[in-house]
């Protein structure tokens, strides 16, 4: 994880951006580095931990829905066998691991760190993504395992995976976007984190994760589409990693106007309560 982390700073050499934006970018990914390592440090198999937990959520709903309810799922290059279902579910749950873990432990990393609130010259508008990103890197594994045993049981590797940053992208905005809000709210409504688990477990089985899309009533498949983005996004990373061809556009370039405007009002909602975070802490 460290050596993902670092290889961002390879941007510095070629964007033109402004010193003080790199001065806070530098901080950013520390941050990161820290934050990843400090959450396995002394265990046995480290940052290996995020590959094995994601890696038994696939065997747990292969088992589920594969073995016990005897669920079949044909999709274009694979074998219509157990497994395959096993991985069209992990391609929709790693999107969303990465948007829900992030968003919670977003939503409490401004009050678990008061000594950084209270420090004048520290920017503040890091503290939410620092959890997000971390979320994603870990995320990023169990990527790598999917894209293998993909790669594994269709004999090919499709090119649509360079496509994936359009799918990260509003998906790091999003979750980014709600991060912030909840940060800035939790300040001052501490239920905040307790209230997001619950909400989110409603929007999971909002989404078609464990389900296919096509199992949505017509009526409301319109709805799920147009007016949740993470339907977009979990859709986008199938047809990306799993089909090789992309059939959803138009969601997705709705998913990610609606991804800028929650980060902008969510970044706007987090700057304007930020002078009152020192006091309440």
């Amino acid at each position: 994880m460290r050596g993902v982390v670092r290889k961002a700073g390879m941007l510095k050499r070629i964007l033109p951006i402004n010193e003080n934006w790199w001065a806070k970018f530098d901080l950013l990914r520390t941050l990161v580095r820290r934050d990843l390592e400090a959450r396995y440090k002394g265990s046995i198999l480290g940052n290996l931990w995020p590959l094995v937990n994601q890696l038994s959520q696939l065997l747990i709903y292969t088992y589920v829905f594969s073995i016990v309810l005897k669920v079949k799922l044909s999709l274009r290059g694979l074998p219509e066998n157990n497994f395959t279902f096993g991985l069209w579910i992990f391609g929709g749950l790693l999107p969303w691991i990465a948007f829900s873990g992030g968003l919670v432990q977003a939503a409490s990393s401004v009050v678990v760190q008061p000594n950084l609130v209270k420090k004048v010259v520290f920017p503040l508008a890091l503290l939410p993504l620092v959890p997000i990103l971390s979320a994603f890197i870990e995320s990023s594994f169990g990527l790598m395992a999917l894209i293998f045993f993909v790669a594994m049981f269709s004999h090919t590797l499709h090119t649509t995976l360079a496509l994936l940053p359009l799918v990260w992208i509003p998906q790091l905005l999003l979750t980014a976007g709600l991060g912030y809000l909840a940060a800035g709210l939790t300040v001052f409504l501490r239920d905040i984190p307790q209230s997001l688990g619950v909400l989110l477990n409603i929007w999971m089985y909002l989404t078609p994760i464990i389900y296919p899309a096509s199992a949505i009533p017509q009526e409301w498949r319109n709805w799920v589409f147009w007016l949740n983005p993470m339907t977009a996004i979990v859709e986008v990373y199938r047809d990306l990693v799993l089909g090789g061809e992309v059939k959803h556009w138009g969601e997705w370039g709705v998913a990610s106007m609606i991804a800028v405007v929650v980060f902008s009002g969510g970044l706007w909602c987090y700057r304007r309560l930020r002078p009152a975070f020192a006091d309440v802490l």
